[in-house]
């Protein structure tokens, strides 16, 4: 969230005779850099000559820049590499704009470099001139204006290391063209010691010795689990099941850190929040000791704020001292590395000889049991040959199938019902393999960051989990997928409605479908088949599966067009400024005869 004009001592040894965009390559290779995400113009054509000169570094050309950030973000998130973004001055910057942004929310490593005028014609209106760095304070980390060539290389080294530093983010490098054409020295990153914030990785010992003491007193725990663990690396996930093993504890996880814990275990509660399930909510609101370990408590996971939790005494563990009681007030605050803090949390448990509460968590977890059995997922899907998809059907077999294929997988998503529908349906049993647009929620999102995860994993299935809306936001990615001959799958849940904006105007504002209706959308199979991908199409239930199968058999791009029921709602559904203890529920739920809870009663 802070600029700079870089200015950096110049004590340090250099190297002569190369140009700024020479300078640029060699400090990316240092780097690490296998990958760029990019889109040339005017003023980067020297760093793509530099680019063309050498073979240490790959670049992809998108079709837009925000489909490169967004590409550079799945990498970033499904490697733990730095991701890299080359777009040229003015509308190639602003273009990366909502990428950067979404990256700054999500907590995700990038640099972006930026073409900018030449020095001496910033400022006078000049052709494809942008404030770059004004328009992307508010949405990086950090950013650069790099005007003398002794600071470049240094930049582009720190840049590097605050994007990965405390909580992860974006940077922006803004490069004039006369600094990229001119002559630069090389420094490398060993020479300069870079301004990152001071970051206290390991937690005080005496906080995490108060938390566990009261995990070890707790009645009804509750881990709540973020984005934060799978940024912190494989380890601190290997870290979180040996603590979920050795406590018992019940885990629910935010959007963001689906995978962090297997899926599949049954101490997993699903997903939790607006469109979390029955009994994750209900143990949110109903636990005693909430950890809360790499999250933020963002408000789509809160509710009402006032009645979040509200009887729980509350541990906080984040990185970033910022997050600590920004909004829900706690009782124990831990700064630190979340991995570190769990192994620590761990050592603690073994070295404290008060024991846990064994009789009050297997009441706990019965209750827990009592609320899993309304099985607040469960839809009905007429089993007719020729019936109408559910979503929820459809989504639920991409699931299952591609994992009858035993191939490392990952999954990308668009923004809307699908998303919800796929975070609920599919369980991630390893980090960095689920990629979606959490904080911002970006519409366009999903087909670039598949883009992004194919390239970074060539043998991987790749899977986009898609709207027929959000797909059109950027379609011509279909351009960089042909290009690069990526074998992504693309699957369609097509509704013919924005299908998020469609449920809240139903639920909340009467049923009036003000513009949320697309009424000419495109031929799907005909327009892959032009993208020279396959296209397929289904409509009725008894040719579901073989489609998908025919999908993920294809050694080639795919996109599937599931056209589904259009009124289907995602539930549970917490309405905004509800509390947790508030849940809208199916109706299949609310007619099976089940037993609700008093505590998760409907709302009307």
């Amino acid at each position: 969230m802070m600029s700079t004009t870089a200015q950096f001592p110049t004590d340090a040894q250099t190297t002569t005779a190369l140009t700024g965009a020479e300078v640029l390559m060699r400090a990316l290779v240092e780097q690490g850099v296998e990958v760029i995400f990019g889109y040339p113009g005017g003023a980067v054509l020297p760093i793509y000559d530099a680019l063309f000169k050498q073979n240490h570094i790959r670049h992809v050309l998108v079709r837009h820049e925000q489909a490169a950030v967004h590409a550079a973000e799945a990498y970033a998130r499904s490697t733990g590499k730095v991701g890299v973004v080359l777009v040229t001055s003015g509308p190639g910057a602003t273009n990366a704009v909502t990428g950067l942004l979404d990256a700054m929310m999500d907590s995700i490593p990038l640099v972006c470099l930026s073409g900018q005028v030449p020095t001496a014609l910033i400022g006078n209106d000049a052709f494809q001139e942008a404030d770059t760095t004004g328009i992307t304070r508010p949405v990086t980390k950090y950013n650069y204006l790099v005007r003398r060539p002794e600071d470049l290389a240094p930049a582009v080294h720190e840049a590097f290391a605050i994007a990965c530093s405390g909580r992860p983010g974006p940077v922006l490098v803004d490069l004039p063209k006369n600094i990229t054409v001119g002559e630069a020295p090389y420094v490398s990153a060993q020479d300069i010691r870079p301004r990152t914030a001071k970051v206290q990785r390991q937690p005080d010992r005496e906080s995490v010795a108060r938390a566990v003491a009261a995990m070890k007193g707790a009645r009804r725990p509750l881990f709540y689990t973020g984005g934060g663990i799978i940024n912190a690396g494989p380890q601190a996930s290997e870290a979180l099941r040996r603590l979920v093993d050795i406590t018992g504890f019940p885990i629910t996880s935010t959007l963001m850190g689906l995978g962090a814990f297997p899926g599949t275990d049954k101490r997993f509660l699903g997903m939790l929040g607006m469109h979390g399930t029955y009994e994750a909510n209900l143990a949110t609101h109903g636990c005693d000791v909430l950890i809360a370990l790499g999250s933020r408590f963002d408000d789509r996971v809160t509710g009402r704020v006032n009645a979040f939790s509200p009887d729980s005494f509350k541990i906080h563990v984040d990185i970033d001292p910022s997050q600590i009681n920004k909004i829900v007030r706690v009782d124990e605050a831990i700064v630190g590395d979340v991995g570190v803090v769990i192994d620590m949390m761990i050592e603690e448990w073994e070295r404290q000889s008060a024991p846990p509460q064994t009789a009050d968590l297997a009441a706990w977890w019965a209750q827990i049991e009592g609320w899993r059995a309304l099985d607040c997922l469960r839809f009905t899907q007429d089993g007719a040959d020729d019936a109408v998809i559910k979503p929820q059907q459809a989504i639920s077999r991409i699931y299952e199938l591609a994992r009858e294929t035993g191939r490392d997988t990952y999954v990308s998503t668009e923004v809307g019902q699908h998303q919800m529908w796929a975070a609920q349906f599919f369980r991630f049993d390893s980090p960095n393999r689920w990629l979606t647009s959490g904080g911002l929620g970006t519409m366009g999102y999903g087909l670039p960051a598949a883009v992004g995860a194919q390239i970074a994993h060539p043998d991987a299935l790749v899977m986009d989990i898609a709207g027929e809306a959000s797909t059109l936001m950027n379609i011509q990615e279909l351009g960089t997928i042909a290009q690069y001959r990526l074998p992504v799958k693309i699957f369609i849940i097509n509704n013919h409605y924005m299908g998020m904006v469609r449920q809240w105007q139903e639920l909340l504002h009467g049923s009036r479908y003000s513009e949320s209706y697309s009424d000419a959308l495109p031929d799907f199979v005909k327009l892959a088949e032009s993208f020279h991908a396959r296209g397929l199409r289904v409509t009725r239930l008894a040719d579901l599966d073989d489609t998908i199968r025919q999908a993920l058999a294809h050694d080639g791009p795919v996109m599937v067009d599931i056209c589904v029921a259009e009124g289907e709602n995602c539930f549970p559904m917490i309405p905004s400024g509800a509390a947790h203890n508030e849940m809208i529920l199916g109706p299949e739920q609310e007619s099976s005869g089940a037993e609700i809870s008093t505590e998760g009663r409907m709302l009307v």
